[in-house]
């Protein structure tokens, strides 16, 4: 039957695919096409911070893992881009970015030269040809060694190339907890330090190279200008530089242009034969004048390189280099859509290169990709968007390194000096960070102009205009209003917004023009405005593009909780604004072939979008989520914990109408009037391949949690009625769960009569989880939390290659693997985490490392899959992986999470469940009395920037 299925959806899958793909669109999942998305087991810790892109830099000295446009992803390493080092005794790497080094001794009997990159890799040609082939690839990588922990990485050439000299290279992002500036720079910093330890006095020349790329083919589009001086010339929409540090005893010169074929003045053999002579480049070359633009099919680089003598026996303590992608509006922050304006050509790039401040800097910019619906990214809103802004990130990265070390030590040290946590923990839990930088983050300046986007979602046949519709709750005294507005669209979004919300009362009184997006916007830019930290979107992974997927982020979430609190709160505002939403657009769903509308309105979507991110929500479209069990609990338990986390009674006011909202949507969902939900016997839930009966222990339990945490919101909100009826909902429900699912040792998997319905879930306890982590009083007796998770210890952890995997989804009482359908014998690596912070939490520390140690040893160890900083969702008992870097492993923050409850969490109000009153009947109200809302009002001074309006 599920191969019956999986082919059927299949054949959608590939329909869907390519209308998309003839759209000009990319759809957001595709099997079909998975090149880009092979597990390296080269992979490095990625360069820059939160939201402007990424690079990662492999262990072996490439660079690679290009996101430079949102929702792209190019795994091929650029090998003109390198390090090297001349030794007179000296070495050179180059890759798309490249370090190289040059040592010659006093004697100048004595001289090295290599790229920084170990063995012969992939895509050189011959060593005759005047490119990056001619240089020397001369490390054996026998002597070297990579240590990571993020966001920092050391390499370090012990006597490679040279014996007598021992280089480390720091690499240094500034991924700062709390720090909202620095933490949205697309820059990093790498650090040299030399050691001689010979008789001779060694000059060290230390040399970085860069290509005219942004990654994949990009440099072989021609038009790509390489400039000695920043010019005037507009806006170019990239810009990359990078940059040395010179000081007194370090020479720094540069190299503005060479090409890696013959019919350039200088090619890297050239460039390569020069440092190998002399060390350096010449003087003038700072004063030399733009470049001739490249062919198409021709790719231009340029070099910096920084020298300095070591004194026998001498270290050098620093050769600063610097690396930066400053993206302006047209390409590194903007959405693809299918529109190409009139006037795109060919890519244009520049490289520049300006000594400033001391600081000599190559910068590269261009664009070659479609129209951009622009995004301004974060740190624009510090450093601007002109080319300038390239050379003052330059110069503040190498002048500010050494304060972002700083401070990444004094949010490490503590755990890193805990004895009480095994050592695979502390690095792993920094280095599941990677995510945060490589998931194709995107962190944007809170105000978005006004645009048109073209929807093609749609298929032609359907054609049809739909109606968009948004209510809103106003209090208007004792009495709640629901007011409504309707905007007309046609199918493909070309004469409306296609979702708009009507928070603003003044909004309802007559129909929007459906093309202006800055009223749509208008909610949230005053919510920005009261805590300005712009808008962030993460992916739910590189092979599945959609923004912000919420049931994985309901495991993902607690690192940026712990981490970045104001963007945790800023992203449930978004879906909270999203609840209150409807989007009336005709959606095929895949797995069955029906259709349905894209948002309903009090159901928590999905995600927030592929294309049109915010806008255009719900671009997951296997199933109808607005039918999910899951969603909206893990809204309301996301909120709550949020909520008692940071005390922060202006965002528990501003997102209650949504929470409420929410909680009244899943009554349809309680088809017996027993207080619980039940599942309609599809896979409506995060495990979108796992077919659920009636009740389930996974959806049940999360309903539990849901109501009780909305009990305790609300008393604090001051809907005492709400909290009542929560109340009272709970308890019917409780029994009614143990009843159908406690079987005396575990909670079945749902109360259906299907071969796989007495099955062992690891993540059947979700609920329980998110009440410990939030403060609230248990859900059940302290022995069946703790029965059902030593009876998951003790199978689907245990009884999978001895513990060494991580824990099995779905396990028989025989102790066999449940097979009934691909999900349910997976190993999901965030659920793991999730089951050993849910351990923690039950008293079981020594369980809970023992089950997430399974993901160390087959993700990160060496013994393993080699997935270090690719962590998949899922892998099987062979290890055969499913959806490289994705989010849901940042779930090992729930531990650190578990292990640290944070005193607000401690001290926030209990709320007793037993303590209820009689409400009959025991239904939920849209009503809030006034009293309840002038409470809240005089402590979050008023509702302006909520949905609900006041008069205060």
């Amino acid at each position: 039957m599920e191969a019956i299925k999986m082919v059927r959806l299949g054949i959608r899958l590939w329909s869907y695919v390519r209308e998309e793909a003839s759209h000009g669109r990319k759809a957001p999942i595709d099997p079909f096409t998975r090149e880009s998305c092979k597990p390296s087991a080269s992979q490095g810790v990625p360069l820059g911070g939160m939201g402007s892109g990424s690079i990662s830099r492999g262990f072996r000295g490439e660079f690679r893992q290009w996101q430079i446009v949102p929702g792209t992803c190019d795994s091929s390493p650029v090998m003109a881009n390198q390090f090297s080092v001349k030794l007179s005794s000296s070495t050179c790497l180059l890759v798309d970015a490249l370090f190289l080094i040059f040592v010659s001794r006093d004697s100048g009997n004595k001289k090295y030269a290599s790229v920084l990159a170990p063995g012969r890799h992939e895509g050189l040609g011959k060593a005759r040809d005047e490119g990056i082939s001619s240089w020397g690839w001369n490390l054996s990588g026998q002597h070297s060694t990579y240590h990571a922990l993020f966001p920092r990485a050391w390499t370090i050439y012990d006597g490679e190339p040279d014996p007598e000299l021992k280089v480390s290279c720091r690499q240094i992002s500034p991924f700062i907890p709390h720090n909202y500036k620095d933490t949205s720079l697309p820059t990093a910093v790498f650090v040299y330090t030399l050691v001689n330890t010979g008789r001779e006095r060694a000059k060290v020349s230390l040399l970085f190279t860069w290509a005219n790329s942004i990654g994949g083919v990009s440099h072989l589009s021609g038009d790509h200008v390489n400039e000695p001086f920043m010019t005037a010339k507009g806006n170019p929409p990239v810009t990359f530089a990078i940059a040395a540090c010179e000081t007194q005893n370090v020479n720094v010169t540069v190299l503005p242009c060479f090409g890696l074929t013959e019919g350039r003045s200088v090619t890297a053999r050239q460039m390569w034969d020069k440092m190998m002579q002399d060390g350096q480049f010449d003087r003038q070359n700072f004063n030399s004048g733009p470049s001739m633009p490249s062919s198409p099919g021709e790719t231009l680089c340029a070099a910096v390189s920084a020298s300095a003598w070591v004194e026998p026996h001498g270290k050098y303590p620093g050769l600063d280099f610097c690396d930066i992608a400053s993206i302006m509006r047209l390409a590194y922050n903007q959405f693809i859509t299918d529109e190409r304006p009139q006037h795109e050509s060919n890519a244009t790039r520049n490289f520049t290169l300006q000594c400033y401040r001391k600081t000599a800097v190559i910068s590269v910019s261009g664009s070659c990709y479609p129209y951009y619906v622009f995004l301004v990214q974060r740190y624009t809103k510090f450093y601007g968007t002109s080319e300038r802004a390239a050379l003052n990130l330059a110069h503040d990265a190498l002048t500010n390194y050494k304060r972002w070390e700083e401070e990444i030590e004094k949010w490490q040290s503590p755990i890193l000096n805990d004895q009480r946590l095994p050592e695979w923990y502390k690095f792993t839990l920094f280095n599941e960070l990677y995510f945060l930088v490589a998931g194709g983050t995107v962190w944007i300046d809170s105000s978005l102009p006004s645009t048109n986007v073209k929807n093609d979602q749609d298929s032609p046949e359907d054609a049809q205009r739909v109606d968009v519709k948004v209510t809103e709750a106003e209090v208007n005294r004792r009495h709640t209003t629901i007011s409504e507005y309707s905007t007309t669209s046609g199918c493909n979004g070309s004469t409306g917004d296609g979702l708009k919300n009507n928070s603003d009362p003044a909004v309802t009184q007559n129909k929007r023009n459906s093309n202006n997006l800055s009223e749509h916007f208008k909610w949230q830019d005053q919510l920005d405005d009261y805590d300005d930290v712009g808008r962030f979107l993460y992916l739910e992974g590189v092979e599945y593009i959609m923004w912000n997927t919420y049931d994985v982020h309901f495991y993902a979430s607690f690192a940026l909780l712990d981490l970045f609190p104001k963007i945790e709160l800023n992203i449930q505002r978004d879906f909270a604004k999203a609840v209150l939403s409807e989007d009336g657009r005709r959606v095929k769903f895949l797995a069955e072939g029906n259709y349905g509308i894209r948002k309903v309105r009090g159901a928590v979507p999905h995600d927030l979008g592929t294309h049109d991110p915010w806008n255009e929500m719900n671009a997951y479209n296997i199933h109808d989520t607005s039918k999910w069990k899951d969603l909206n609990p893990k809204f309301v338990l996301q909120v709550y914990r949020d909520f008692a986390a940071t005390g922060d009674m202006q965002f528990g006011v501003d997102v209650w109408p949504a929470v409420r909202t929410a909680m009244e949507y899943m009554e349809q969902f309680d088809r017996d009037d027993d207080g619980l939900i039940e599942n309609d016997g599809f896979p409506d839930q995060t495990y979108d391949a796992w077919t659920v009966h009636g009740v389930s222990a996974y959806c049940g339990c999360l309903w539990l949690a849901a109501l009780q945490a909305a009990a305790a919101m609300a008393e604090q909100i001051g809907d005492r009625f709400f909290a009542e009826t929560c109340k009272t909902k709970f308890c019917t429900a409780k029994s009614a769960f143990e009843k159908k699912l406690w079987n005396g040792s575990y909670f079945k998997y749902d109360s259906g009569s299907s071969s796989n319905s007495k099955s062992i879930q690891a993540d059947q306890l979700s609920g329980q989880w998110y009440t410990a982590s939030s403060g609230l009083a248990p859900l059940f007796d302290e022995f069946k939390i703790r029965s059902a998770l030593q009876k998951i210890y003790d199978f689907n952890v245990m009884k999978v290659k001895g513990g060494r995997m991580g824990a099995v989804n779905g396990m028989h009482l025989n102790g066999k693997v449940d097979e009934t359908c691909m999900q349910s014998r997976e190993i999901w690596t965030g659920v793991t985490y999730a089951v050993a912070a849910n351990m923690i939490l039950a008293g079981m520390e020594k369980e809970a490392f023992a089950t997430a140690e399974g993901i160390f040893i087959a993700g990160w160890s060496e013994e393993g899959f080699g997935y270090w900083f690719q962590t998949p969702e899922a892998w099987t008992m062979d290890g055969h992986f499913r959806s490289l870097i994705y989010m849901r492993p940042l779930a090992i923050w729930g531990m650190q999470w578990a292990l640290s409850i944070p005193k607000a969490i401690l001290d926030a109000p209990k709320v007793n469940m037993m303590d209820k009153i009689l409400i009959s009947p025991a239904t939920f109200s849209l009503s809030l009395t006034e009293t309840g809302v002038r409470k809240i009002a005089n402590k979050a001074k008023c509702f302006g920037n909520s949905v609900l309006h006041c008069a205060c």
